[in-house]
């Protein structure tokens, strides 16, 4: 079975009461709540309008670090909520890595919401995007798997789709990455992104419009097209259509060709990895029939 990625510290709620009584004594009265064992962090509700995120993993420490440096500036630019840290916590004798508290993002998360329920979320998402792609200050990290040229990622697409059985169309889907691979690579300046824009990371209003936009444990900076694949981990055929065009001339052929590309990386490596995780199975098999789709 192919599972998500081992824990190197359990989080557990006692620990983290243990920290806010240490560092934010204001908010030790209220509510905890365990809410998610994400690939990389573990997040609390803290009360009604903050959350605890902290790192799982030893990999997943810069990435608290980052969300707390860069958060801030995409808060003040995105037109939809966004989880600001409110403190960044330090390392302690019960904890051994930074942490933060965060605002509460209220919504739904789209994973669990029809496909033709999420169509009410394309021009908001497209928004969204719009404004996070703004060139990235020098020194932004370049996340090694996300954002770079897809050819960096060529060894473990062919290995996952090596797995026939979970992959029956695996010639088809092999073809389809050899276009994206042969698409030119990125050539304008490194552009911020969330880097793990999938359904799980958005959320939606009951309507089924955008409320916000969660979980930039990948912020970095690179070619947008790895955010841009989120058009066939979200949308069907119709919306994706309406989502591309929405972009106009902004965003080229080859951008989108790499998209499709990106949408192939992210949804392997899930439902390569996620037969214990049927929300994050879900969003990558769906994903994979959109790519088939086109």
């Amino acid at each position: 079975m192919a599972r998500m990625p081992p824990a190197t510290v359990e989080v557990s709620a006692a620990v983290v009461h243990a920290l806010i009584r240490d560092q934010r004594p204001d908010l030790a009265g209220r509510p905890l709540v365990r809410l998610a064992n994400g690939w990389d962090n573990a997040t609390f509700r803290l009360g009604d309008d903050l959350a605890v995120r902290l790192p799982r993993r030893d990999e997943a420490v810069p990435l608290i670090v980052h969300e707390q440096q860069y958060l801030p500036g995409i808060a003040r630019r995105s037109p939809v909520p966004v989880p600001v840290p409110v403190h960044a916590g330090h390392p302690t004798s019960d904890f051994p890595w930074p942490w933060s508290i965060v605002r509460w993002v209220s919504g739904t998360a789209a994973v669990d919401a029809a496909s033709a329920a999420r169509r009410r979320a394309v021009d908001g998402l497209a928004a969204f995007l719009m404004s996070l792609h703004v060139p990235a200050d020098t020194g932004v990290p370049v996340n090694p798997v996300r954002g770079v040229p897809l050819m960096d990622r060529d060894a473990v697409v062919q290995e996952r789709l090596g797995d026939r059985e979970r992959y029956p169309r695996s010639a088809e889907l092999r073809a389809l990455w050899a276009q994206a691979r042969a698409a030119p690579v990125w050539d304008g300046p490194a552009m911020m992104l969330h880097g793990d824009l999938h359904p799980a990371n958005i959320l939606l209003v009951g309507d089924g419009s955008l409320a916000g936009v969660i979980d930039f444990g990948d912020v970095g900076a690179g070619d947008p097209a790895v955010d841009l694949a989120v058009g066939w981990l979200m949308f069907d055929a119709g919306a994706r259509q309406r989502f591309i065009g929405i972009f106009g001339s902004a965003v080229d052929a080859d951008t989108w060709t790499r998209a499709r590309g990106w949408a192939l990386v992210l949804s392997t490596a899930m439902l390569s990895n996620s037969d214990d995780s049927p929300r994050m199975f879900s969003v990558g098999e769906f994903g994979i029939w959109q790519v088939l789709a086109g």
